[in-house]
């Protein structure tokens, strides 16, 4: 996240507390925000901005910016929920707030985030922002429902298509389709209505990257633990696509091993699964088919921007996203 943000981020959120159990609670609220991140999508928010006319130190550019640091709260919270979700055990490089702080606390945590965001959004004032943040909650945690669904049902009778709705749900409205509408609403322009097809695509295309990354990235660049979707039994494109040819005794392996919560899983076979799956031709596959979905939106998004009031920032805005859509670590 850019310092200009976090500051705006850590404005809205209390500091000292009167008595101990306060200042751990305003420690915790603090605590995400204050690992740093990538801030992707805020950036792509602010972006769209500019290729819409939005100019530094103009009155939209603050309430543009105080949008932005709305977006870097829904990450917050939401990544604090989502750890508990999973049980995950780190995010950026740390243990995860639950685990540092136990589920209750950290679920208050996120709750509160949550309506720290809502304040950044009132601060921004823009016209139709609500709508979008609202929109976006909807579709975040109607894709995370579907994960989760099928983490808690075992279910692995799936098919490629049910992996893409579900991360068009979870992962592209709020990565790409939403800051692209707030940069436009932010600049007192009607959205494209291009936005949505083309940050479905690259929102799908983000998220097998990432899954890729999950199974074959550097743990440093990463910020996860690598072959941590596994011990989650995330289902994901690179798995649906090795199950359908998977040798038998490694699909058994495998759906043995998926029937387990997580602390119960076989580390040495899992770590042979993990082994399996990078020996696969489905990693590749996922990459291909990635890259296929980032050019498709990328010449959507083009087409969008044509007539943008900044070219230059327009230019700029998609050669972030090819970056973002094809992104090695």
């Amino acid at each position: 996240m850019r310092p200009d943000l976090l500051s705006r981020v850590l404005s809205l959120l209390p500091e000292r507390g009167a008595r101990p159990e306060y200042q751990v609670y305003y420690d915790m609220l603090r605590d995400y925000p204050r690992r740093g991140g990538k801030g992707i999508r805020s950036e792509l928010l602010l972006a769209s901005a500019r290729a819409h006319g939005v100019a530094a130190g103009t009155p939209q550019w603050e309430a543009t910016l105080w949008l932005a640091a709305a977006l870097e709260l829904f990450q917050n919270w939401v990544l604090i929920h989502d750890d508990i979700e999973d049980d995950s055990e780190e995010r950026r490089g740390k243990p995860a707030l639950h685990r540092l702080h136990g589920v209750p606390l950290a679920i208050n945590a996120g709750d509160a985030l949550h309506a720290y965001m809502w304040a950044a959004v009132q601060r921004a004032g823009v016209p139709g922002s609500m709508d979008e943040f609202l929109n976006m909650i909807h579709h975040t945690a109607q894709g995370q429902h579907l994960d989760l669904c099928w983490v808690e049902g075992r279910r692995w009778d799936l098919v490629e298509e049910d992996y893409l709705e579900m991360v068009r749900q979870k992962t592209a409205y709020y990565t790409v389709v939403i800051p692209l509408r707030l940069g436009a609403l932010a600049a007192g322009a009607q959205p494209s209505e291009q936005f949505t097809a083309a940050g479905l695509a690259l929102g799908a295309a983000f998220q097998i990257r990432d899954d890729v990354l999950n199974l074959a990235g550097d743990a440093a660049k990463y910020g996860k633990e690598i072959g941590g979707d596994l011990l989650e039994g995330k289902r994901t494109l690179i798995v649906l696509h090795w199950l359908r040819t998977a040798p038998s005794p490694q699909r058994q392996a495998f759906l043995k091993q998926m029937g387990l919560d997580r602390p119960d899983k076989d580390a040495q076979t899992v770590a042979d699964i993990h082994g399996w799956l990078l020996d696969s031709g489905s990693v590749t596959y996922a990459q291909d088919y990635a890259h296929a979905q980032a050019e498709q939106g990328l010449t959507l998004l083009s087409r969008a921007f044509a007539a943008a009031p900044d070219q230059q920032a327009a230019g700029e805005l998609l050669a972030a996203m090819r970056k973002l859509a094809t992104r090695e670590s």
